[in-house]
């Protein structure tokens, strides 16, 4: 078997966040011309991670049975599908099949490129395994000496990618074609992406299952159990039940959970707020995600090498968590200058404690069990995200920016539950 290397894993997270991120200038633009406001654009925000929510535990557990790269292809595969989808719905006329008002979640249209883009982002997050994948395979290739800074980079190409999608958003979305432009581009990064899997991403384990057997099938595979547990004291079952019987996982599934609550807020009330309260552009709007990954990147980069051997995971997340509560106090002021302000806490809270929490996390149980541990966390996280891009639409619509404090308060928790953690 090829001996695993870094680069690729670290290219393919960065196709993928690159493909992502371009239409985030755009997205909330998008949904408000097609008759949606934003309470349907938070509920959009939370169709991919309700599917991963099904999807993510499956897609780690095969991982950890037939190996990590056919599950990343298969991943990747579906979200190349999924983009086609969201193509066809530019395309498709603006027609009503119902319109609602409501006093909670406030007046819209719902129509028929709407549905697309629903199916669209429901496929891409049924499929969307390949985050818990690609940490389950850094920690394969990883040792504890390389470890934080391996999840660092992978960060750094994550932070590369979030910088080149807005901005090539920004460029070729104000076109006359508007947003065909750069959907097309995260179609063809997603096509890009399952090449590089293929032709170029050695499978990182052995396969738990033999490979001389006629009868295999997606079912068996997600039957069979590893028995390589000699590490710890006894062997867990690969169930929920299981995994949250292994020490500190049900406190890093807490803080993941948490994290991406705080986020979720984030993420569907900053785009609301920039264009509503603040009256951003999608080029501004994708100048300030450019700007705070910037900073990340030499954070994720160059900083968390150079802290890796002389401080821990746990210092870290500390340090980020209240990092991120300043940026989020930052913006609920609501105010451009607070926002850019807050940019540099955001990037270097964020580039400080998620990669040493996604180090921290992938020490924990047996690297046999990788795979359906980043599962269930990557579940965690959608749930989570669920919970927090649905009634973060509504609620910005009725406390607007005040809505960010509720996240600070949530990383002011998170650093709490740090101090508690035993290395």
């Amino acid at each position: 078997m090829q001996k695993p290397r870094l680069f690729p894993v670290l290219l393919v997270h960065f196709i993928g966040m690159l493909g992502y991120s371009i239409v985030m200038p755009f997205l909330v633009f998008l949904v408000d011309r097609f008759g949606g406001n934003q309470f349907i654009y938070g509920l959009m925000g939370a169709m991919y991670p309700g599917f991963q929510l099904i999807g993510a535990p499956l897609m780690g557990k095969w991982s950890d049975n037939i190996g990590r790269k056919k599950v990343l292809l298969f991943s990747q595969i579906g979200t190349f599908i999924a983009w086609g989808f969201f193509i066809i719905a530019l395309f498709l006329p603006i027609q009503a099949f119902f319109s609602v008002e409501s006093g909670i979640a406030g007046t819209f249209i719902f129509t028929v490129p709407l549905v697309i883009l629903f199916f669209a982002r429901a496929l891409d997050g049924l499929t969307g395994g390949n985050v818990s994948v690609a940490n389950a395979y850094l920690s394969d290739i990883s040792t504890e000496k390389n470890r934080k800074a391996n999840f660092g980079k992978m960060g750094m190409a994550a932070g590369l990618g979030f910088i080149l999608g807005p901005s090539v958003a920004g460029v070729l979305g104000s076109t006359s074609y508007g947003e065909l432009i750069p959907v097309l581009m995260a179609a063809f990064i997603s096509l890009v992406a399952i090449f590089v899997i293929h032709f170029y991403l050695p499978e990182s384990r052995q396969k738990a299952v033999d490979p001389n057997i006629e009868d295999l099938s997606i079912v068996k595979s997600f039957q069979v159990e590893h028995k390589e547990c000699y590490k710890m004291d006894r062997c867990p079952e690969k169930t929920l039940r299981g995994i949250l019987s292994i020490p500190q996982i049900p406190t890093m599934f807490l803080i993941y959970f948490l994290t991406m609550l705080a986020f979720s807020f984030f993420y569907v009330g900053f785009p609301l707020m920039a264009m509503n309260r603040m009256e951003w552009t999608a080029m501004e709007l994708g100048l300030f995600f450019t700007l705070s990954s910037g900073i990340m990147i030499l954070v994720q980069g160059p900083l968390l090498s150079f802290l890796s051997d002389k401080t821990n995971e746990k210092s870290l997340i500390l340090v980020g968590s209240v990092l991120l509560s300043l940026f989020f106090v930052f913006l609920s002021f609501g105010q451009t200058n607070w926002a850019f302000t807050g940019a540099i806490c955001f990037a270097l809270g964020n580039g400080l404690m998620w990669p040493s929490f996604l180090s921290l996390l992938s020490r924990a149980g047996n690297k046999d069990m990788q795979g359906t541990i980043q599962g269930y966390a990557n579940s965690t996280g959608s749930l989570a995200s669920i919970l927090g891009l649905l009634f973060g639409g509504i609620l910005m619509g009725i406390i607007g920016p005040v809505l960010f404090l509720s996240s600070a308060v949530i990383m002011f928790l998170i650093f709490m539950i740090t101090i508690n953690i035993k290395l």
